[in-house]
């Protein structure tokens, strides 16, 4: 029987916790048994595997940081947005580096994958911090991809201290939103000027 009170959800949020410490990579079975006080054959009651146990945990990450930049931009709009949005992000990827690592590491395996409404729920979030630019479809694309790969690379960087400057990296973190939040207001007012022509 399994353990009393040891659940697929308290399995993965012990789980979710180690990786933060230990790293992605240094998940294993019984490092996360030791840690819940169980032999690691206890574990398989409660998922199948390891492959499964890390994407439960992405499944974990994408909807807290969609939480987490949901209620940061809650009522905000353009740079305000774009800022705390950027913000909640970068702070969520500091505090749960491993969590954040799987839920970039995994794959969709269906339709009915719990991990695609995750997703989805990351994207909707990411799009809101975007709404009061008024970006053209097409352009709201490569805008979601930059904003991605720039919050991403920055976030992660940062956590694996690999900013050795002596500048200040909040200081290059707010740079760097507000070089996003003058090239999305540029292809706003190119688009506007375009209309204004028609």
């Amino acid at each position: 029987m399994p353990r009393a009170g040891l659940t697929a959800d308290s399995v993965t949020g012990a789980a979710a916790d180690l990786v933060d410490e230990v790293g992605l990579d240094g998940l294993s079975m019984g490092l996360l048994a030791e840690r819940l006080g169980v032999r690691a054959p206890s574990l398989y009651k409660h998922v199948t595997d390891k492959a499964a146990l890390e994407h439960r945990i992405a499944v974990l990450a994408m909807h807290e940081l969609a939480d987490a930049i949901r209620d940061a931009t809650q009522g905000l709009s353009g740079k305000d947005a774009l800022v705390a949005g950027a913000q909640a992000m970068r702070t969520y990827v500091l505090a749960h580096p491993g969590r954040y690592a799987a839920g970039n590491a995994a794959r969709l395996t269906g339709l009915d994958d719990p991990l695609l409404p995750a997703v989805d729920r990351v994207m909707t979030s990411w799009t809101a911090m975007l709404h009061g630019y008024r970006l053209e479809p097409a352009q709201q694309v490569h805008a979601l991809r930059m904003m991605r790969s720039m919050m991403h690379g920055f976030a992660s960087l940062e956590a694996i201290g690999s900013f050795q400057l002596d500048s200040d990296v909040d200081e290059s973190f707010a740079w760097m939103t507000g070089f996003l939040d003058r090239g999305l207001t540029a292809a706003t007012d190119h688009r506007n000027a375009a209309e204004a022509r028609t």
